[in-house]
């Protein structure tokens, strides 16, 4: 294998016999490439040579790290994702590796094939909740663990080298069966006594294969919307954080007065949650209320939340008669894995929808099928009341959609760290926003500005797009969240010329 490059053009002989491989797509948590195709102007930063040249610095990194070089693989329902995944399998070949190929598949259903099949190791092909166009792989060599900052140091530092480790006595091994498996692992211990009607909502991605049988293996009565596999994403994009998806499903409610909505992105460990009513309630005031239900059932329970989510966590009075305690940590499905595990926490929550339970409630790992149950039993263990009563019940914070404005890999790091100079400088100081005193500021991930009031505004980079990441949230109005945007984070972001347009505002 030659060593890969990352300044190959498209259509010339070099891209057909190098890999090209972009250093930047060596993520946080995972690797996401733009891998484009010819209906797109922008270049390619990844072709097929360099994502088999990930899959032999992978398994080179397997066995760098002692760990039994068996692999569990999958892919998501994209146009390319099969034949990413055939050319990262062929690179994990190459390293000697035995790979268990269990074929379309969501990233859970990736992770608990490790369980069942007693395989240590997980390569999922998928771009999440990105749009076409991109590519990527989950990774990890310690289940439920996938890998983080270490894990993917090390392997960018192999790929790009080109220090691989070629090994003999590769073996393929195609698993039938997984999904029906998977199905009934997640429904068998979800017996609703009475009925729930629940709108499953797929962007016609993956988790249509995957999500509306095993909500009715649970007992619900399921509307499906948007569950046929399309991988041109038709109506929009499978994510239910974005606005728009979680609109359609508002919508969806109210047309079939059903009790709530659940929706899954791209790769189906995510799970997004539309009330009753057709309100919106985003991930991580579901997993307050989750939190509530859950350590009423077990005292002085540990749950771990991140730093997108709401402040009611730490005020919450169900929580403290409960025992609870709430750990803030790193946004990102990798670092919360890991917090939840070492803390030996009952559960975690990231505003994305994340969600992620540890026995006897689930594996570890992050899977919107779980979370989606999970809303199912809390609400049958609650009759009478609705999901919106439920949020009712929630102290007042009015938290807005997470919005990214457009930031360059290569710049948003620098960008990010001016940010929290400079809001640590203000905290220092004595300085105020929106005429509210700042009390902290916190850094675990980017800066997260809390004001006298408990309201706060969050500025971090993302670990998997080039762009950053905004929250706000208001203690006092919608109308006070709004102004803590457009006053206080937009413009300062605004003063940054590599600061570009926003995916959505408020």
């Amino acid at each position: 294998m030659r060593t890969p490059r990352a300044d190959i053009a498209a259509n010339t002989y070099d891209f057909e016999m190098t890999p090209l491989v972009k250093p930047t797509g060596f993520r946080e948590y995972d690797a996401r490439w733009w891998f484009g195709g010819p209906q797109y102007a922008k270049a390619p930063e990844l072709n097929f040579l360099g994502v088999q040249a990930l899959g032999l610095g992978l398994g080179t990194l397997i066995r760098r790290m002692g760990v039994a070089p068996r692999i569990v693989t999958g892919h998501d329902y994209r146009a390319y994702s099969l034949s990413i995944k055939q050319a990262l399998t062929l690179g994990l070949l190459e390293a000697g590796l035995e790979v268990h190929d269990i074929g379309l598949a969501l990233s859970p259903v990736a992770y608990y094939a490790q369980f069942a099949l007693d395989v240590p190791c997980v390569a999922m092909v998928t771009a999440s909740h990105n749009e076409n166009g991109w590519t990527g792989v989950k990774m990890g060599a310690n289940k439920p663990l996938t890998f983080g900052p270490d894990e993917m140091g090390q392997l960018k530092e192999i790929v790009l080298g080109g220090t691989f480790d070629p090994q003999p006595g590769g073996r393929l091994i195609r698993v039938e069966g997984m999904r029906e498996r998977y199905i009934e692992a997640v429904s068998k211990d979800v017996k609703l006594s009475r009925p729930i009607r629940v709108i499953a909502a797929c962007g016609n991605g993956a988790a249509g294969a995957f999500a509306p049988d095993a909500l009715r293996r649970m007992g619900a009565e399921v509307i499906e919307m948007d569950t046929a596999l399309d991988y041109t994403f038709p109506k929009y994009n499978p994510n239910p954080e974005d606005m728009e998806m979680l609109h359609a499903m508002s919508a969806a409610v109210k047309a079939h007065g059903a009790d709530l909505c659940v929706g899954f992105d791209g790769d189906g460990d995510r799970c997004g949650v539309v009330d009753n009513l057709g309100e919106e309630i985003f991930a991580d005031k579901i997993g307050l209320m989750l939190a509530r239900d859950l350590s009423k059932l077990h005292r002085d329970a540990t749950f771990v939340v991140d730093v997108k989510s709401t402040g009611l966590y730490k005020t919450d009075p169900v929580l403290k008669a409960n025992g609870a305690t709430v750990d803030y940590f790193k946004t990102g499905h990798s670092y919360i894995k890991r917090r939840t595990t070492e803390l030996d926490a009952l559960a975690g929550f990231e505003k994305s929808g994340h969600f992620f339970f540890r026995p006897p409630y689930g594996f570890g790992y992050d899977d919107g099928l779980v979370a989606a149950a999970e809303v199912l039993k809390m609400l049958d263990r609650n009759p009478g009341r609705t999901l919106a009563d439920l949020k009712g019940e929630l102290g007042a914070a009015w938290t807005s959609a997470t919005m990214s404005p457009h930031c360059d890999d290569e710049t948003k790091y620098q960008v990010i760290e001016t940010v929290v100079a400079d809001y640590q400088k203000l905290h220092a100081a004595g300085g105020e926003i929106a005429g509210r005193k700042i009390i902290d500021v916190n850094t675990v991930n980017g800066a997260r500005v809390t004001l006298s009031d408990g309201s706060w505004v969050l500025v971090r980079a993302s670990s998997n797009k080039p762009e950053l990441v905004v929250v706000v949230e208001s203690m006092t109005g919608e109308d006070d969240m709004r102004t803590l945007f457009r006053s206080e984070v937009k413009p300062r972001l605004a003063a940054f010329s590599q600061v570009g347009a926003y995916n959505q505002e408020i």
